[in-house]
């Protein structure tokens, strides 16, 4: 029997960090003996904001790829591909683009939020508007029956069951309607408190060596009350317990919260713990990346076979799209 399938993707915006990690990638490496996986490296979305400097794309794209192989993504159990290099998402975008009213884009949340956090950036551009339109052909072009998502994105999943309901009353039955398939959220602060990012520059990056996850470490902040050695703290106020929830076993994590609030322990002590759970996390990571990393046109190559077997799926998708619109016409 078949197993479903599902379907997801990053930007490449760089190396990945932690939050990139346990937001997504952890959850898509457990999900590859369930579910047929395509995974894809979404170059063309990062260009509805960064389209004044795509440079640094083509580096980033193999980076993303390097942390997704060294993660443990398995390109024999999933399909691991570049968005760009499967034309069909194209085609299919501008189709589903002459049925998709206006307002629809308009209303989902991150259009306006974005708009609001990018200031320093134009975005009234037709991109911008239409990247859930984009993305919904992302999903659809591969009839995917679910995608792994945080709870953020799952305004994106529901307009695109409305854009599938649209198109399947217009011209029959063609796609399922993917469902949302929520990732467990869990809160990776950076090294300033902040939600992790490489904007702040206060992530912990899959590519740091011990030595450098360490070091970032040392310095990261912690309950304010507790200002000297002897002052007891809340845990539930400081950020290093938070990657402790995790990274960390059950009884080290209530350890360090027994000991912050006595003052038993020193931040100090509490991070080095953390230092140390966090790095046997991600042991088989850093045991893959340096040899994955010194081969980046094996990475390539990946990238290039996966994009071919995508292109296979999203073609025979297209092919019905084309008929079921009239204009198949060979």
């Amino acid at each position: 029997m078949s197993r479903p399938r599902i379907l997801s993707g990053m930007r490449p915006t760089g190396a990945l960090h932690l939050g990139n990690y346990m937001g997504a990638l952890d959850n898509w490496v457990a999900l590859q003996d369930r579910y047929e996986c395509f995974f894809s490296i979404v170059d063309w979305h990062s260009l509805t904001t960064d389209y004044a400097d795509p440079s640094a794309i083509r580096e980033n794209v193999v980076e993303v790829a390097t942390d997704w192989l060294a993660a443990g993504l398995d390109p024999e159990r999933s399909t691991l591909f570049v968005q760009s290099l499967v034309p069909q998402h194209a085609e299919l975008h501008l189709l589903l683009s002459m049925i998709v009213p206006v307002p629809w884009l308009e209303r989902v949340p991150t259009y306006k939020e974005q708009q609001q956090n990018l200031e320093g950036k134009d975005l009234s551009t037709y991109g911008f508007l239409g990247y859930p339109l984009l993305q919904t052909a992302d999903i659809v072009v591969y009839k995917a029956d679910a995608v792994p998502v945080g709870e953020d994105q799952a305004p994106h999943i529901e307009i695109a069951r409305e854009i599938v309901r649209r198109f399947n009353n217009l011209y029959g039955d063609v796609f399922p309607e993917p469902r949302t398939l929520l990732t467990e959220a869990k809160r990776i602060p950076g090294t300033d408190g902040r939600k992790m990012s490489k904007s702040y520059g206060n992530a912990i990056f899959l590519k740091d060596d011990p030595e450098t996850v360490r070091q970032k470490l040392r310095p990261m902040v912690t309950d304010p009350a507790r200002k000297r050695r002897t002052d007891p703290g809340d845990p539930d106020k400081c950020p290093v317990f938070d990657l402790h929830r995790a990274f960390s076993p059950v009884e080290t994590r209530e350890w360090a919260a027994a000991g912050c609030r006595t003052a038993g322990i020193g931040c100090l002590d509490c991070k080095a713990t953390l230092a140390e759970n966090l790095l046997e996390r991600l042991a088989d990571v850093h045991a893959r990346r340096p040899a994955l990393a010194a081969r980046p046109d094996t990475v390539w190559d990946i990238l290039l076979e996966g994009s071919k077997r995508a292109r296979a799926v999203a073609e025979a998708t297209m092919e019905d799209v084309r008929g079921a619109m009239k204009i198949r016409y060979s």
